[in-house]
């Protein structure tokens, strides 16, 4: 089942969300949001320098769960080829990919923490208005994927949400390195 990205509400006059819907929201915004706590009061120059041994910093995670919010959502209305193929990436495609995980120049932190804000403003709504959470897409090629497998709506979110606080702990840990601020405790 496809679903028509111009059916999604407006969150302003869409109805009170209850149940199922509103657990995922409540848990993706908790998880946003100690994701975004970890940047506050941080240069740009903070934001992008690398604390541990990967090649992870503050606002090149940030940059990433925004492109995971985006691309699984347009998932969920689109199917696999709103993620692409990754059996036929080239060498830049994932080039590309890698600088998901770190700021380039000329970016800054206020910039993508905006353009988070307007993706899980979008995967909101998407989830307010699905008319079907058991909907499914199949999966995208990928090398690590179990051949003919499908994903509903709610998976997709589950994902989402996954990635999210996976992520929320890497940031936890490098602006604990950074400057020993800590998100809680």
């Amino acid at each position: 089942m496809s679903f028509d990205e111009k059916t999604i509400p407006d969150q302003a006059h869409a109805p009170a969300v209850t149940g199922e819907r509103a657990d995922l929201l409540e848990v993706l915004a908790k998880h946003r949001q100690l994701l975004r706590f970890t940047t506050r009061d941080l240069t740009d120059e903070q934001a992008a320098r690398r604390t541990t041994v990967s090649e992870l910093c503050l606002g090149g995670l940030v940059k990433h769960v925004t492109s995971v919010e985006q691309t699984w959502a347009a998932f969920i209305l689109d199917g696999p080829s709103a993620v692409g193929d990754f059996t036929v990436m080239s060498e830049d495609d994932w080039a590309r990919r890698a600088d998901e995980f770190r700021m380039l120049p000329g970016e800054t932190l206020a910039d993508g923490l905006a353009d988070y804000a307007e993706a899980a403003r979008r995967t909101d709504e998407l989830v307010v208005g699905l008319p079907d959470l058991d909907a499914t897409q199949p999966l995208p090629k990928a090398p690590w994927s179990q051949g003919d497998e499908r994903w509903s709506a709610r998976r997709v979110l589950m994902h989402i949400i996954s990635e999210t606080a996976q992520h929320s702990g890497h940031a936890d840990i490098i602006r604990e390195c950074l400057d020993g601020a800590k998100s809680m405790g």
